[in-house]
């Protein structure tokens, strides 16, 4: 099938009470990795993008890999922009045909983010792409992506966030962090609890990378709908090219190297689509 919009499939794990698994993807194999994970378990999947990765290639080459995949996908498939740091490049990834959009205005005072995420949103409105906003920081270092002093969401100014912008799904802050931890996070769980009671759009967890499954189950079940993973399939691809030179110093072919990185991430993903709970709902 053709790629679909993250809108729907959020919609129907905040009904039933699942979280859709986002894999940030840097290369083809990574892409064909996440894919043939989700045909296998059967899942909605949404591969995503940050700015680094796609100044690395361009949209338009990440987008055609996914494009081409989803084409013949049994799942729907989405394509989306994760930590969108500007307009301009919400715009861009607008004109490619990405199919679902995040602004990430986090770092700005709550009134510029307010205005920021709701330029984005009427922007994308006419094509009928959602847009993610994020309130509350999520700590660490995802690519550019960079936040030395993370902060918990407020629920009140969740609620004015969610009310002033019109955005479809909102990423909280309550206690993750990119990259790996250098010791068990604390997660404010409860808070997860007061912001679904407080707000209608579904709930995005950043920083999934490094806690427990328990932990990510625990947070579903409390109301998010979406969680992000990026760090571990960096680890795994490289774990597997590393383990073929390991084998054979003297291998070269690019083939075979991605081939061991491919295999590991497909593992991995379809091990956190089934801990999202998101297997069998295509």
């Amino acid at each position: 099938m053709s790629l679909v919009t993250s809108k729907e499939i959020l919609a129907d794990a905040q009904k039933n009470g699942y979280a859709v698994g986002a894999f940030n993807v840097e290369n083809m194999e990574m892409v064909q990795a996440v894919i043939e994970a989700a045909e296998e378990e059967n899942a909605p999947v949404i591969l995503q993008t940050t700015p680094s990765t796609v100044k690395y290639a361009s949209m338009l080459v990440y987008l055609a890999n996914v494009a081409a995949l989803a084409q013949t996908a049994k799942v729907p498939v989405v394509m989306h922009l994760d930590h969108g740091s500007s307009y301009e490049l919400a715009a861009q990834a607008l004109r490619a045909g990405y199919t679902s959009i995040m602004i990430d205005g986090s770092k700005l005072p709550l009134e510029e983010n307010i205005a920021l995420t709701k330029k984005v949103v009427e922007m994308c409105a006419p094509a009928g792409i959602p847009v993610e906003g994020e309130i509350g920081q999520v700590g660490g270092k995802e690519d550019d992506t960079v936040c030395e002093n993370a902060g918990y969401t407020i629920p009140e100014e969740a609620v004015r966030f969610e009310s002033e912008t019109g955005l479809s799904s909102m990423a909280v802050g309550v206690g993750t962090a990119h990259g790996f931890y250098a010791k068990e996070p604390v997660l404010n769980k409860d808070l997860i609890s007061e912001l679904k009671s407080k707000l209608t759009v579904p709930m995005v967890l950043h920083g999934a990378s490094g806690i427990s499954d328990d932990e990510v189950q625990d947070c579903i079940r409390r109301g998010i709908c979406k969680v992000n993973f990026a760090t571990e399939l960096r680890v795994a691809f490289t774990d597997g090219v590393k383990s073929v030179l390991q084998e054979n110093p003297n291998a070269f072919d690019p083939k075979v190297l991605g081939k061991e990185g491919r295999a590991r991430v497909k593992e991995l993903v379809k091990n956190r689509i089934r801990v999202c709970g998101c297997d069998g709902k295509a």
